[in-house]
């Protein structure tokens, strides 16, 4: 009966071959098109949230996806799947089981499916693989034809794919996979800070007192961490840290770089990308980029090469990336003094390195001293923080900042030196590095105003204390810094990025709140135990993740998400002894990313990068014949 199936598909296919009746055909696509996670099916997740967006969603795809995954998993999503990549954080390394060289893929395997057989169900397909390169084909695999069959495809010489029937060819297709190397560089904002793979969990009854900040200010009734800690900061309390899928440099799943090259991986089904995220909190261009830095976060193993040296290390894979001195390149004479001096990079040699496809950079900040303006403009002016030099190691305005902001222009040139000279991306492709603009931190809807005096957000300490002519200050020395980058992006040839600047206004520190956002994510107040109860939520009820109208981590928020403590060190011992308890509230109010984009603020700083992205891949493509073509939707 099934012979007599076969033939009688066999003769529809060939009599109706050349009539209005629809041919079969092949359709495929990437199993795995995000080649950072090891298991398909985090990578399909992505895939299927995709493509089951409107029409209109699908304008600004990351966010509504980021917003649809919040929906569905409390904790945030990346909590799944932060440990199934290929960055070994023992190593500080890009590596995945059972694939020698991550940057240099030899193959990808696709799932194929051939559509418009008749009673598919019921006879059997033949599915024949002859690589390019005029190797043999591969192995002969046949199932019934509505199954869909996953087939090894050689990078990247492609492969012939064919179908029979009853020995009789009735579909074929070429299949080649485009795989891009998309690579991260930055700091905190393209790190993902703030927003850990899994955040801090909160006992529902438990409380953590943090003795007294001045006689009239007891610091108890705060929210305590899950866990059989027995005090602040012991063994098991930091093993209840938040964790990050890199956490010396805290850097994450909701990086805006990662959910970028992430997006362009699941919008095409044709499309691999290959990336290597290695941006790192509190990393400027000399110290994080060219000179190593160990990250913002103590861990036994820190990070032992600048951004540079270990993505030199990546585009080399398996071979090695040798180290080189410069002692004249990259300092521009004398103009950054801080490259001067033995420079030491790596650099892998120009026949072995992975070409890079896109470039995404986040930087700059750190090199003003940014943080130190927002310090200025959140530190009450009687706070002793002040004499202290602030959280971050000094607070200044915006005439501290204009100095910084006199020698960006000269950092940004000595990058793009190096990016073009020891990375090996061509001068003629310049536009590929995509340097992105930071999103107003205060500013309110109208594009003009700022925050307005106040607390909102910020109650966990009593030193907080927002000022509006401090924030303007801010605000002036950003705009002051846009324009620099913004200048010498033009001037190298980078594309720039500012398109969500415009989104995030109206979305910064103080938006959100209103008498009767209470109960709603948007709520800005601190929850502590008063009078036996919570007051005004129980941390435990606490959803980083969950939609919100601030797209800005205030330091309540990040207290209940990162909760940054000090462990069993000297430190701690000096600040018991000095009766110092309360800087760990001041550490877990800001060194857990306060003052950065919450995972929906990520989300459209990465769209607005994929949409510039899709314009360079498009114009190279067609400059090299390939016809530009996007997966139907």
């Amino acid at each position: 009966m099934r012979g007599m199936r076969v033939m009688a598909v066999v003769s529809v296919l060939v009599v109706g071959a050349g009539t209005a009746a629809a041919e079969p055909t092949i359709n495929w696509r990437v199993d795995n098109p995000f080649r950072l996670f090891t298991e398909a099916t985090d990578t399909e997740m992505h895939r299927v949230t995709f493509e089951a967006l409107s029409e209109d969603e699908r304008r600004a795809p990351v966010l509504a996806a980021e917003r649809a995954l919040s929906e569905r998993n409390a904790e945030g999503w990346a909590a799944a799947m932060y440990r199934r990549t290929c960055w070994n954080a023992a190593n500080n390394k890009f590596a995945c089981p059972e694939i020698a060289d991550y940057a240099h893929p030899k193959s990808h395997k696709i799932r194929a499916v051939v559509d418009d057989i008749p009673d598919a169900e019921s006879i059997d397909c033949t599915w024949l693989t002859a690589p390019g390169g005029g190797r043999k084909r591969g192995a002969a695999i046949t199932v019934p034809c509505n199954t869909p069959v996953m087939l090894e495809i050689p990078y990247p010489a492609g492969a012939k794919i064919s179908v029979e029937v009853g020995n009789q060819q009735v579909a074929e297709t070429t299949a080649r996979v485009k795989d891009l190397f998309i690579v991260g560089f930055g700091d905190s904002f393209g790190s993902g800070e703030g927003n850990p793979d899994v955040p801090v969990r909160f006992a529902r009854d438990r409380v953590a007192d943090y003795g007294l900040r001045r006689k009239d200010e007891p610091l108890v009734g705060y929210p305590a961490r899950v866990g059989a800690w027995e005090a602040i900061g012991d063994k098991k309390f930091i093993e209840e840290n938040p964790r990050w899928l890199d956490q010396a440099c805290h850097r994450s799943l909701y990086s805006h770089q990662l959910r970028a090259a992430l997006q362009l991986a699941v919008e095409e089904q044709h499309r691999s990308v290959t990336y290597a995220g290695l941006a790192c909190s509190g990393s400027e261009t000399t110290f994080g980029l060219f000179l190593r830095y160990k990250g913002h976060e103590w861990v036994p193993n820190p990070p032992a090469l600048s951004q540079i040296s270990a993505l030199a290390d990546v585009q080399c894979g398996s071979a090695e990336a040798r180290a080189g001195e410069y002692p004249e390149a990259y300092h521009l004479n004398d103009r950054v003094p801080e490259l001067k001096g033995g420079l030491v990079l790596k650099k892998c040699a120009a026949d072995r390195a992975r070409k890079v496809d896109l470039f995404l950079v986040s930087v700059g900040g750190n090199d003003i001293g940014f943080s130190r303006l927002v310090a200025n403009a959140v530190l009450a002016d009687q706070s002793s923080l002040r004499s202290l030099g602030g959280w971050f190691g000094q607070v200044h305005g915006f005439a501290e900042a204009q100095s910084g902001l006199d020698k960006l222009d000269d950092r940004y040139k000595t990058l793009n030196r190096a990016i073009h000279n020891i990375l090996h991306l061509p001068w003629s492709e310049s536009d590929r590095i995509v340097l992105t603009a930071y999103p107003p931190l205060s500013v309110l809807e109208d594009g003009k105003s700022v925050c307005p005096d106040g607390r909102a957000g910020m109650s966990v300490l009593t030193d907080f204390q927002l000022s509006e002519a401090k924030a303007r200050e801010g605000e002036t020395a950003a705009k002051r810094m846009f324009d620099v980058m913004k200048g010498s992006a033009r001037s190298h040839g980078w594309t720039f990025v500012d398109a969500h600047v415009r989104e995030f206004q109206g979305r910064g520190l103080c938006a959100g709140w209103t008498d009767s956002a209470f109960n709603s994510a948007d709520d800005l107040r601190f929850p502590r135990f008063i009078d036996g109860k919570w007051q005004p939520f129980n941390p435990a009820d606490w959803r980083p993740y969950a939609s919100r109208q601030r797209w800005f981590r205030t330091p309540n928020d990040a207290f209940l998400t990162g909760n940054f403590h000090v462990g069993q060190s000297v430190m701690q011992t000096v600040m018991k002894s000095q009766g110092f308890d309360w800087l760990q509230v001041l550490l877990a109010s800001t060194y857990s990313g306060a003052f950065h984009p919450t995972a929906e603020g990520q989300a459209a700083i990465a769209d607005a990068i994929a949409d510039k992205a899709r314009g360079i891949l498009d114009k190279y493509d067609r400059a090299a014949g390939v016809p530009g073509r996007r997966a139907e939707r």
